[in-house]
């Protein structure tokens, strides 16, 4: 079956932070989730992430029949085709290849696919989008794009500053993503995207995975699916259908500790506050519509009903992040 003629009836997420069980997998399955690109380093260094990488060696050892390992985006028909989820795996902030570049290629072969450049704070890459200055694109950041470049490395700026973002758009040589965020003018919170960060992106090439967490949601856990869909709809208008899939951020079964860990990792001796939460808060519910991976079919009737075609809420729904991947993956491009 070719990727044109799958992609009606994939469900991709660019991300997602699971306490990872045989429950959790079984729902993927149930849900008919082809792919999810899963965080498996924060704040944890090289040793630290080889750690987690073995953890996720055994899960595929042990549920074979429920997952498969994602290095390219023929992996996602795999999956799709065996009725199985291929699993990507990506890292939320720079940490893991400490101050080293060569690390980057070692992670890659190790089957690392997606590095945000920043995750709140200042990086040796650029800023996050919590400092209050934000100096850009640092001289250790434009190496390490380019180097990702080559390695077919996604960039992804979801917790990066304005400035940041924008310079890491203009000196990629292929187009980036912003894999877990919303629209500023939707949801004024601090790690939502501007207009310019979202006309830049989709100038670029470049796709945003829109957020199912509800800080970065339109009235939190009560966001109702229709404002989600809605939403959806206006910004298909303002940058192009074909540069948004989603990115749910489901954290779902972790304890408080992990959001904890989060913001606050191992740079700080106070409690942070955090995307739209209060210093102390621990994770918010799930809006009602999407509580775990069996409630996706909701998500693509309320874009239906928002005036998506069916082919064009196909692509939201994964069509569009699998066509990106297979580029954004591609070596020697």
């Amino acid at each position: 079956m070719s990727p044109a003629s799958q992609s009606r009836s994939l469900i991709v997420d660019a991300c997602q932070y699971c306490n990872w069980s045989e429950l959790i997998l079984r729902q993927l399955v149930e849900g008919r989730v082809s792919a999810i690109t899963v965080t498996i380093a924060y704040h944890e260094d090289f040793r630290e992430t080889v750690e987690h990488l073995v953890d996720w060696n055994r899960r595929f050892e042990r549920h074979g029949d429920l997952i498969v390992p994602g290095r390219s985006a023929g992996d996602i028909d795999t999956a799709a085709q065996s009725g199985r989820t291929a699993v990507f795996f990506a890292l939320q902030n720079c940490s893991p290849i400490e101050d080293d570049i060569g690390l980057l290629q070692i992670l890659h072969q190790l089957g690392v696919r997606v590095m945000q450049l920043t995750y709140n704070n200042q990086s040796l890459l650029g800023a996050g989008c919590y400092e209050p200055v934000d100096g850009g694109i640092t001289r250790m950041g434009r190496e390490v794009i380019a180097e990702m470049n080559r390695l077919g490395f996604l960039i992804d700026m979801s917790h990066s500053g304005e400035r940041s973002t924008l310079e890491a758009i203009a000196a990629s040589q292929r187009p980036i993503a912003i894999t877990h965020a919303n629209p500023h003018w939707w949801r004024p919170a601090v790690r939502n995207k501007s207009d310019a960060v979202l006309k830049a992106l989709a100038d670029s090439g470049g796709m945003l995975g829109l957020s199912l967490y509800p800080h970065h949601l339109k009235d939190g856990s009560a966001c109702a699916v229709t404002s989600f869909a809605e939403m959806a709809a206006r910004l298909a208008d303002e940058i192009g259908v074909d540069h948004i899939g989603i990115g749910s951020d489901l954290c779902q079964d972790q304890p408080d500790s992990v959001v904890f860990w989060m913001r606050d990792g191992r740079w700080t001796k106070t409690t942070q506050a955090g995307a739209g939460a209060k210093a102390g808060e621990g994770f918010p519910p799930q809006p009602h519509w999407f509580r775990d991976n069996r409630d996706w079919p909701h998500i693509r009737a309320a874009l239906i009903e928002a005036g998506f075609s069916v082919t064009d809420a196909d692509k939201v729904m994964g069509g569009n992040w699998r066509r990106f991947y297979g580029d954004a993956f591609a070596v020697g491009v």
